[in-house]
């Protein structure tokens, strides 16, 4: 073999060389592509599967969340109800017994409200005696009465109110606003903030509207 077929030899020998070697790195590199892609969907597909996982909890929080709420208001609701039905047990225990009370009191009014002034005037000492005990009995039973929530009511020059006063007739009376109790024909009591007893009244008629009334007081 001559040196000239010897280097033509060794050239095409270097060419295959480079040629394989190019090859070889443009597999790896393909497959160095295709190993970032698979790695790049794997990572994809972990963030959904994270973000589905984070919603879903998210989700479950804040049920969670609305129902705690709900259940320290149902919690909240239930003591004050129990409050407020033991305060008006309290408040309300007595009612029946201050009712059966009040004939007591009206029959001590009569019995005050039936001696003539002049005639007290003139009666001896025991009968004055005896009217005074009986004034101070009256005044001990409503304080006693008051103090357990039980209250007089004596309306005269209030307003109307049907919720403590039951109208029995009309007064013509121009000189005070319509609606104004004009004559107590019995006193009322209530207990706490409901009636016990209504007050029996007689409502003033002919006089001015009670807004009008109200209306000029403010100006």
């Amino acid at each position: 073999m001559t040196n000239k077929t010897k280097h033509h030899a060794e050239t095409e020998a270097s060419d295959e060389v480079e040629a394989s070697a190019a090859a070889g790195a443009k597999a790896a590199a393909s497959g160095e592509a295709a190993g970032f892609a698979d790695a790049n969907a794997d990572a994809n597909v972990a963030n959904d599967n994270a973000f589905e996982v984070l919603t879903k909890l998210q989700a479950e929080n804040a049920e969670l969340k609305d129902r705690l709420l709900r259940t320290l208001a149902e919690v909240e609701n239930v003591r004050r109800r129990g409050e407020r039905e033991v305060n008006d047990t309290r408040v309300y225990a007595v009612a029946k017994f201050a009712g059966d009370m009040l004939g007591v009191a009206d029959n001590m009014e009569r019995a005050l409200a039936n001696i003539p002034a002049e005639k007290l005037e003139a009666a001896d000492g025991a009968i004055k005696t005896l009217v005074e005990g009986i004034e101070l009995t009256e005044k001990e039973m409503l304080r006693t009465l008051e103090k357990h929530g039980v209250k007089k009511l004596d309306p005269k020059g209030e307003r109307f109110d049907p919720n403590f006063h039951q109208a029995m007739f009309e007064v013509p009376d121009p000189s005070v606003p319509n609606g104004t109790v004009a004559q107590v024909v019995q006193v009322g009591y209530s207990i706490g903030s409901r009636v016990l007893r209504p007050a029996l009244v007689g409502v003033a008629r002919g006089g001015p509207k009670a807004a009008t009334v109200e209306a000029e007081k403010q100006d």
